[in-house]
Parts: C-alpha cells; structure tokens; sequence
C-alpha cells in the first residue's frame, strides 16, 4: 500500500470538509433572518389587535386611522381604516400624511441634542445665554435660571403658549418666530423655574430657536440635512403642507357634537411654533425614526446622535411633586405595569397621534389619526399587551409555532348581534374569541379549543380546563353563517 497516496486522498477529504464547512457557515451568516411576519403568532396577534382598533376607532367616528407596529428594523404590520379624506373617498394608508402635532417635539430635542453634543451649548445653560432677545418677565427672579434642561423637560416655569389664540381661532393664527419674540416681553412665567411641570409649546418653540441659534441654518434646512435626509425620511415635513391636504395628507377633523358628526378643520400651518407642533409625517416614515434609534440603542454606535445620548433623553430627568408625571429630555417617560415607554403625542386642529417605543423589547407603535377626540393613545398601548408577547415568543422559538389547522380558518372574522360585535381569528392551535367593545382586549380574550365538527369550548384561564361550547353553524353553500354561545347566536358579517 503506498502510504503516501492514502495520507494526501485523506487530506483532500478534510480540505473539502473544511471547505463544505466554510461554505455552509457562510450560507448560515448571509441566510436573511425569518420575518416576524410571517410568524403566525405575530400576524394572528396583529388581527386582533386591528380587528378591535377598527372597530373601536368606528364607534368613536374617526373618520381614518393609519398605523405601524416596529420591532428593530422590521415594520411587522402596517395598514389603516376608514378615510384620509371622506369627500373624495380617498383610504387612509401607512402613507398617508398626518399633522404628528406635538411628537414633532421629539425631533427639535434630537436636533437640540446633536449642538450639544457638537459641543455648541450645555443642558443647563441658561435659555438668555443663546437666545439674546429671551426676555420674558421672570416673576421668581431669585429662583433658578430658566435652562435649556427646563425647557427639554417642561419644568421651566413657562407658560403653556406664546400669547396667541393659535389653538381657537377660525383661521388658526400660529404666530412667526419674528411675532414669539416681539410677544414674549410681555409674557410673564407662571412657575419659578425647577418647581413644577408645565407642559409647554412655548418653550420647545424656544429649543426650535436654540438649534437655529447654534447651527447658523434656519429651522427645517437643519432638520432636512441633519435628520430627515440621512433617514431616509422623504415624507416627513417640518410644517403642514397645506398644499398636499385632501390629496396625500389627510383631511383634519373636529372633536364629536353631539349629534354625532365631526366637521372639516380648515387646513392651517404652525409657523414658529413648527419646532413644537408643526411636523407632518405618516407611518412608514414615522417607522424609520423608530428603527433609528432602535439601532442606535442596540449598536451603540453615533449614527446621527450618541446611542448613549438617546439613553439619556429616554430616562427619566423630572419627576413633579405629585410623583405621577415623569419627563425625559423631549421624551415622555411613563411607566405603565411593567412596561417602561419612551414615548409623545399629538393634538392639533384635526390630528390626534402617538409615537410610542419599548426600549427594552425595541417594539414600538405609531397610530395616526385625522380627528381631535381620538383615543390613539389608548389602541398604541393596547398593541403592546397583543403583540409583543407574540413577538418576544416568536424570537425566542421561531421553530415552536404551533401547529394547526388551516380548515378552521372558515370560522374567522366577524360577527354580529344587537348585543355588540365579536372577532374570532386564529389563535395558536385553536381560535380566539373577542368581544371588540372590550377595553382591556389581552385580559378579556377567550382561547377556544376545538372539540368535534363545528364546535369548539372555551379554555378557562384558571385551570385551562374546558368551559362552554362555541358551535358554528355552516349554510347550503359550506360556508359559516353563524355561531352560537352561551344559546346565543351571533351573524357574522365578514
């Protein structure tokens, strides 16, 4: 036997090996990641969840709702309901254009941010040391200075508004920087600066002119060159663009009479007040701002802004006497059970908004409405009782969904009697039932379990033992017409 042979054949083998190995391993790396979407945990929770929005933004008469759900750097779901303008028809999408109303807050604090950390000012500077013309009468002069930490924070002491009636009045007169600062001499601080919150549009108007002091470029060339460009955030406007309304920027609307209609807000931009109130934007690029800083949160690199600079805006800076309100720098920081939220809404003539991120999770959630007197809020923080336990199981096991069966998928959807509406979607090995006037939809959510042809029972939350039996009734067609529990029938409707 020539040894010599055998020892290179048996080294060839391993080279191969090694090669096949190498190869393999550079497949793994480069394989893209499952889509949360896809996952049927995620997308059976995102249904729920839309089925209820929809049919609570429907009894609230919001004429439409766009929203956006984000976990890192994927838009796990995205769509809308009802219209962006009734009078042409016009749907509300993910890219329809919004007022976001007083989130435009976060991007001025991000602006004000990235100067301090270009070393152009310090948080607590006094507000006079960067804006000469800062003359409002101080009725606590010999409290502490008004600061650029006070008006990031809201505890500056300042009053709610410049003196205009911008929020009233029929043509909404939002005031010009030039109109701010012939007005503020004759405004008066309503606190002693560092006593109290006072949420203030007047001063992140102020941060608004900080940036613009510092950088040497007017307000939006800063935003467009500094933030919205690099993000990609083509769709995002430092003031309303009034010429786009009714077209691809939704119609506003007013808060509910009472006979049950709401009335066309006529269209209006914010002006100085822009920095605070003025940003418009919709869900898929509201979207980008939230991976943004989900990356920078998760990298810990300096893209646009120090990650460790965001940590700091998103923890807590104020905490008022009564201990409920708690600020970030720009953020609201709220704790709610054991969730913590770096977050902001919006109200403003015709808009109500909400921008909400989980930092800890990275799962946000962005509703966008064309309404005053909506609850997105409310449908935001909902989303996170749904969906991102199905998210945070759907990473964790992405081979552990479980399996079911696709012929009960007929039983899906809607339903109706003169008692309210019921959604049932599809829900791990077996199906969800909701009643959509639900105001806590993860807690009242019923499991059932099929049993036998048709028919299904509820699987109880104490012992998960089985309680009464949902039956489904199937007509000439095979097509489900209803269900009955309780001896109740429901009709279903989609």
């Amino acid at each position: 036997m020539n040894h010599g042979n055998l020892l290179l054949r048996h080294a060839a083998r391993f080279m191969s090996f090694l090669c096949a190995l190498a190869l393999s391993g550079v497949a793994a790396a480069s394989a893209p990641s499952p889509r949360l979407a896809d996952d049927p945990r995620v997308a059976n929770a995102v249904q729920l969840w839309a089925e209820w929005v929809e049919y609570q933004a429907s009894v609230d008469r919001v004429p439409g709702l766009s929203y956006g759900i984000v976990h890192d750097q994927e838009l796990v779901a995205s769509g809308g309901f009802g219209q962006a303008n009734p009078a042409t028809g016009s749907p509300a999408t993910p890219d329809t254009l919004y007022s976001i109303c007083s989130i435009s807050k976060l991007f001025t604090s991000v602006a004000l941010m990235q100067q301090r950390d270009a070393g152009k000012l310090r948080l607590d500077d006094p507000v006079a040391q960067h804006l000469a013309w800062f003359n409002i009468d101080d009725t606590h002069p010999a409290d502490a200075p008004i600061t650029i930490r006070g008006l990031l924070t809201h505890s500056a002491g300042l009053p709610r508004e410049s003196d205009f009636p911008y929020w009233t009045d029929a043509d909404y007169p939002f005031p010009t920087s030039d109109e701010i600062r012939t007005r503020l001499g004759a405004q008066q601080t309503l606190y002693p600066s560092a006593r109290y919150f006072q949420y203030s549009n007047l001063g992140l108007s102020l941060v608004g002119e900080i940036v613009v002091a510092t950088s040497g470029q007017d307000f939006d060339t800063y935003m467009r060159e500094r933030l919205l460009d690099p993000l990609g955030m083509s769709d995002t406007f430092t003031d309303i663009p009034v010429e786009l309304r009714g077209g691809r920027m939704a119609v506003g609307h007013t808060a509910l009479k009472r006979d049950g209609r709401r009335e066309v807000v006529a269209p209006f931009q914010t002006r100085g007040i822009a920095p605070a109130a003025g940003f418009a934007s919709s869900v898929n690029d509201m979207a980008k701002f939230a991976m943004w800083q989900f990356r920078l949160l998760g990298d810990g690199g300096d893209e646009l802004l120090r990650a460790s600079t965001l940590r700091e805006m998103q923890r807590v800076h104020w905490v008022d006497p009564d201990w409920q309100t708690t600020w970030g720098l720009g953020f609201s920081v709220r704790r709610e059970g054991e969730r913590t939220f770096a977050r902001h809404s919006g109200g403003c003539p015709g808009y109500f908004t909400e921008f909400r991120l989980e930092p800890k999770t990275k799962v946000g959630a962005i509703v966008l409405t064309n309404t005053i007197g909506s609850a997105p809020g409310f449908y935001a923080a909902k989303a996170f009782d749904l969906i991102a336990p199905a998210i945070d199981a759907a990473r964790k096991a992405p081979d552990k969904a479980p399996a079911r069966n696709p012929e009960w998928d007929r039983y899906t959807g809607v339903y109706d009697n003169i008692w309210g509406q019921v959604a049932i979607v599809p829900w791990e090995d077996g199906l969800a039932l909701l009643e959509l006037q639900s105001r806590d939809p993860a807690k009242d959510m019923v499991k059932l379990q099929h049993v036998g042809e048709h028919t299904f029972r509820r699987v109880r939350k104490d012992d998960e033992s089985l309680g009464e039996t949902v039956y489904f009734e199937l007509g000439a067609d095979g097509t489900v017409r209803r269900f009955q529990r309780h001896s109740i029938w429901m009709n279903k409707l989609r």
